[in-house]
């Protein structure tokens, strides 16, 4: 997305990830039928994606003008605004576990990212950061909407949602796409759509606050794809900043594991 973002306006990237995020569900739905997809809470699912289009517009403006290393550590300040929020309105155990966990894996970032940060961006920074407690709050009605609504409900009304609130957004600033960056945005509407399927399955599986730990992992993973994808051979700050997250999140899983009982089965049957 960001490759994208920088050579086609970054609004209309956001509305084209998600219609092409949506047209990727379109064969699920009609083989279940649209009825299954009728949620029970129209309003809630319009707030929800009206909360996520205004944290896409803050992100997406910011993504391609600063660097990666600036915009991955700004991003990972979003679990403390979701924990903050789960126990203020989900009344969510704050367990000493979690808490460390969380700190720990933002330690961890840090420790790969802080040795590269170029304090380069100026304001574009605040941008980013804007965007890290909107989508916080976007999770959180997320976490809400799985009381009555299934995952798969969720994740196609979201498409259709953000997509309705930033078409005029993009259409302001309409360019002409080349194939090779239709090719780019429909890859990126299948992978954003199966991870906010994961995202949003575990939310209704668990307490929110349990999932944020995890997100560290991010980090891992991209140092794993740019090395095998790239060659970027990951620095010995990025190896130490990795155990870190890995031993945090590992041991997060453990201890919640040990305590609380086995997640609630999610219905899924409908996507």
């Amino acid at each position: 997305m960001r490759a994208l973002a920088m050579d086609v306006p970054p609004l209309q990237s956001q509305f084209l990830r998600y219609l092409m995020g949506l047209l990727v569900l379109l064969p699920i739905i009609c083989w279940h039928g649209w009825r299954h997809y009728v949620p029970k809470d129209v309003k809630g699912q319009f707030w929800r994606g009206g909360m996520h289009t205004a944290g896409l517009v803050l992100w997406f403006l910011a993504l391609p003008r600063i660097p990666l290393a600036d915009m991955t550590a700004i991003g990972f300040t979003g679990p403390i605004f979701i924990m903050i929020g789960a126990r203020l309105f989900f009344g969510e155990p704050m367990r000493w576990e979690r808490w460390v966990a969380t700190v720990l894996g933002f330690a961890g970032v840090l420790i790969v990212v802080g040795p590269q940060l170029s304090g380069s961006g100026g304001w574009w920074h605040l941008v980013m950061l804007a965007s890290a407690p909107v989508f916080a709050a976007s999770f959180l009605l997320t976490k809400a909407l799985t009381k009555h609504e299934t995952v798969g409900t969720i994740l196609v009304w979201q498409a259709i949602t953000v997509s309705l609130l930033s078409l005029p957004m993009a259409l302001v600033v309409w360019q002409g796409i080349t194939p090779l960056q239709w090719l780019g945005f429909a890859g990126c509407g299948v992978l954003g759509s199966a991870g906010h399927y994961c995202l949003t399955r575990s939310f209704a599986a668990t307490d929110i606050s349990a999932t944020q730990s995890v997100k560290f992992l991010d980090l891992l993973w991209s140092a794993f794809f740019g090395f095998v994808i790239f060659g970027d051979v990951p620095t010995q700050t990025t190896m130490l900043g990795g155990a870190v997250i890995a031993a945090a999140t590992l041991w997060v899983a453990r201890r919640e594991a040990r305590r609380g009982k086995p997640p609630e089965p999610v219905d899924d049957s409908r996507l």
